[in-house]
């Protein structure tokens, strides 16, 4: 009799494992379905802190703005906002290097695109897509091109960016020595404060499963 309530106990134990297997494989599914609010609507971002692009030595902008589209989609990865408006530096705060004062041209449209959700903390995890944009550092210039990882929070409206090496790519480089040459991985780094265009609003974004 004891051996049989062991086996059963031993039966019941492995059930539950498996369940609770199960049950963490789907709660954990990427998100299908994103939900944007407001949408569709418009959106500005504004740099909180430098931001910093670094191809070997780091290029440093105290100000950096960003403008475009967000909307609800589906499937996974999903493309919640499309940014037609990507600045770095003014003519009275320009972009610092080693090298000189930087010049980026953004080549536009880049997308903000998510790939899961965590809805205890808010935050959605995804990427900045189709990043295109030609620098000029000094007498050095090169385009790098590729993605940038990157998080969304809910309860800050902070986009923040923080690619790792591999992402990016240079292309093209001119007058740039051993400094800047097509092996080099650059990182682009910074946080965005993002709001919907004209208001104080702070726009979020929730993915679940249908």
């Amino acid at each position: 009799m004891k051996k049989n309530i062991r086996r059963s106990a031993v039966v019941a134990c492995a059930a539950a494992a498996a369940l609770g297997l199960t049950v963490g494989t789907a709660s954990a599914a990427p998100s299908t379905v994103w939900t944007v609010n407001p949408s569709p609507a418009e959106f500005t971002a504004t740099n909180v802190g430098n931001i910093v692009l670094t191809a070997t030595i780091p290029m440093t902008c105290t100000v950096s703005n960003a403008a475009g589209t967000m909307a609800s989609t589906t499937g996974n990865p999903g493309d919640v906002a499309d940014i037609t408006t990507m600045n770095f530096g003014t003519s009275g705060s320009p972009c610092t290097s080693v090298l000189g004062n930087v010049t980026t041209t953004s080549v536009v449209p880049w997308d903000v695109v998510a790939k899961d959700y965590n809805a205890s903390t808010g935050v959605t995890t995804g990427y900045v897509g189709n990043v295109k944009a030609h620098v000029t550092a000094g007498a050095c210039s090169f385009t790098v091109t590729g993605q940038a990882s990157g998080t969304y929070t809910n309860s800050t409206g902070i986009l923040a960016v923080n690619s790792v090496a591999g992402e990016l790519a240079v292309s093209n480089p001119v007058n740039c020595g051993a400094v800047v040459t097509v092996n080099t991985k650059p990182t682009f780094k910074g946080n965005y404060a993002v709001k919907q265009k004209g208001t104080g609003v702070i726009p979020t974004i929730v993915g679940s499963n249908p």
